[in-house]
């Protein structure tokens, strides 16, 4: 069984498209499992979720009233307790529900503590079995965690670049026929190996390590244009035309009918060069470009 949980993180950051990712869930038969704040957050989406968990001490009497009349499974966390919700939910649907995988979403931005816990709860020697059954996802990210072993990484559409981060100290931590490749790295504290690819032509590369644990975040790249409106009409995108990195902008423009211009990379290189700064892009820049 699948699991898709909702956390109770900032809106703007979950991917556009979850309540269809939600949805499908639910119509796959998969587990929907709100997380204290996300319970009410899958309501507002018009998806009851199969369980409810948390100490819900951040919710108003009316919303927690309609969690309890629509959930068949709510499990209430003290609110004085050792283990986050987010934790308590890992022990939940591993233990209680027997899953095969998880899918986390709302679990970052925010307070910086509870995104770091999000992160790092996989370390608990009590969860850390359960890590390569994880996944927390957002409008840019996905991140995996692997426990020491050989893996293959798959590459996934929508997510061509790649980096590691060691959660804790790593022994003999190798990556393979990746554009750049580490050998037999020994470090005793976590460090960020960030921004790797895929080689041209291929589908998968090699990771292996003896001791630790490695987060592997897949990232959509950040579009590295202005993206402005120009007179309330127009939004202006510059981009290299032979590129892939403003696709994905470029299908969200066309998406929802909105007018853009694509500005030759030589074009707006001259007038860079005469009127523009080369170290910072901002609304006047971007006035000047449109």
């Amino acid at each position: 069984m699948k699991v898709y949980a909702l956390l109770g993180g900032p809106t703007d950051l979950w991917p556009a498209d979850i309540k269809g990712k939600f949805l499908n869930a639910k119509k796959a038969g998969d587990l929907i499992v709100g997380v204290d704040r996300g319970s009410l957050y899958l309501e507002e989406l018009g998806i009851t979720p199969d369980l409810a968990l948390g100490d819900f001490d951040s919710l108003k009497k009316a919303d927690l009233a309609k969690i309890e009349s629509n959930v068949k499974d709510i499990r209430y966390s003290n609110p004085v307790k050792d283990l986050t919700d987010s934790e308590l939910m890992l022990h939940t649907v591993f233990e209680d529900y027997r899953i095969n995988s998880l899918n986390i979403y709302g679990a970052t931005g925010g307070r910086i503590d509870h995104f770091l816990i999000n992160l790092l709860m996989l370390l608990n020697p009590s969860l850390r079995k359960f890590a390569e059954q994880v996944s927390i996802v957002d409008k840019q990210n996905k991140v995996i965690f692997f426990n020491p072993g050989l893996h293959l990484i798959e590459k996934i559409a929508d997510y061509p670049y790649i980096g590691f981060a060691s959660l804790a100290a790593i022994k003999d931590f190798n990556i393979l026929r990746a554009k750049y490749e580490l050998h037999h790295y020994f470090g005793d504290y976590p460090r960020v190996f960030s921004s790797n690819e895929f080689l041209p032509n291929t589908s998968q590369f090699e990771i292996n390590f003896k001791k630790g644990m490695i987060a592997l975040p897949q990232f959509i790249q950040k579009t590295l244009i202005a993206f402005i409106i120009f007179k309330n009409r127009f939004k202006i995108m510059k981009k290299d035309p032979t590129g892939v990195y403003s696709l994905s902008l470029q299908a969200f423009l066309e998406d929802y009918h909105i007018k853009y211009l694509k500005l030759n990379p030589l074009k707006a290189k001259k007038l860079m060069d005469n009127n523009l700064r080369h170290n910072k892009t901002d609304k006047v820049d971007a006035y000047r470009l449109a």
